[in-house]
């Protein structure tokens, strides 16, 4: 029969059991898991703006007399002459406007007539002393007011004849009419737009600039316009006019590139884009989720040799495709994408890589 182990054999295994268990090491740490993208090439350094072709030079033409449009001799989109006619006002109420002057004009002209008679009917009878002075001054006087008012009647005259004329609109430049603002039967007050005649001998392009683009605009080295109707040929542009004030409705700046040099195939009213070159060829573009800043300036955290660590770097420019860098990165480094506030420089992590997405919002 065996013999059972004694009580003090066993406590002895115990506490040796007990004292290998103290010796075990804890197990190290996992490293954590974060997504990467490498940092790539952009496209040359361009902003692309979408507007249409217009005149430098537009004015709004209207009648300098009121009255109520009998004809409408042109329409919108048509090439005019210099003095060529527009529009016609009903001629009624000029014409009797000018015959009511004519009839004062007659009429001033008698007084006159009579005025100029007594007064030298009564400088006769002065000399032979019949009259008095003052009697010869009150005619004096008499003949002066009709005079005055003969030149009265004559200069209103004039200025009766000129509105019949202006009831004839007639273009001023040679141009194209972009716009029709009133037609036939109208009733239009003197001064009211009529018609939006357009200079074609320069052209521009009519944009809308978002505030945050403003100084990369007054930058740009180079700026190319590329009309949609011809996607194969880019004119030079230039930067003539940018608003003072934003649109309060857009909130956005209008701006004014002029196209040097337009070839005839330009015409008024064609859509084209405006791409604005920013003079950084190779640009560095990481996703927006990439660039944190914890007060210090914007910086990158990226993987070397399996650890994770921060990179100060210069932001160009925040745009859809991601942050556009002007330094401190290079072509194909890993960027962590997430997570980088619980990181620790120099801490070990795991790097999955991920697809970079088609646009970044």
């Amino acid at each position: 029969m065996p013999s059972r182990p004694s009580a003090p054999f066993i406590a002895a295994c115990l506490a040796l059991a007990l004292g290998a268990c103290g010796r075990s090491e804890a197990p190290a740490p996992t490293a954590p898991t974060v997504l990467v993208q490498p940092a790539r090439i952009g496209e040359a350094g361009q902003s692309i703006y979408t507007g249409d072709v217009r005149a430098r030079y537009e004015a709004d033409l209207a009648f300098r007399v009121g009255g109520k449009i009998a004809a409408r001799l042109v329409d919108s989109g048509m090439a005019v002459k210099a003095g060529q006619a527009l529009a016609r006002l009903d001629p009624a109420d000029l014409q009797l406007s000018r015959q009511a002057a004519a009839a004062q004009v007659a009429a001033a002209e008698s007084e006159f007539t009579t005025a100029a008679n007594e007064r030298e009917r009564y400088a006769g009878l002065l000399e032979k002393r019949f009259v008095s002075q003052a009697a010869f001054d009150a005619k004096e006087n008499a003949y002066r007011s009709a005079k005055a008012r003969l030149e009265q009647a004559q200069a209103q005259s004039q200025i009766s004849g000129n509105q019949a004329t202006y009831g004839t609109l007639a273009a001023e430049h040679d141009g194209v009419i972009t716009a029709v603002l009133a037609d036939a039967g109208q009733v239009v007050s003197a001064g009211q737009a009529v018609f939006r005649l357009a200079r074609p001998e320069e052209k521009e392009v009519a944009i809308a600039v978002p505030e945050s683009r403003l100084a990369e605009l007054k930058a740009a080295q180079r700026i190319a316009i590329n009309l949609w109707a011809q996607p194969e040929s880019f004119l030079k542009g230039e930067l003539r006019e940018l608003a003072a004030a934003a649109d309060p409705a857009t909130r956005t700046y209008a701006a004014r590139i002029r196209i040097v040099d337009p070839p005839p195939s330009v015409e008024l009213g064609m859509t084209a884009r405006v791409i604005v070159g920013t003079g950084n060829a190779s640009p560095i573009v990481v996703p927006l989720s990439a660039v944190v800043d914890n007060g210090k300036g914007p910086e990158v955290w990226v993987i070397q040799e399996n650890k994770a660590s921060p990179r100060t770097v210069a932001v160009e420019r925040f745009s859809e495709d991601g942050a556009v860098l002007a330094g401190g990165l290079q072509p194909g480094e890993l960027v962590i994408l997430s997570g980088q506030r619980r990181l620790t420089a120099g801490q070990s992590v795991q790097a999955q890589q991920v697809a970079p997405p088609e646009r970044q919002h």
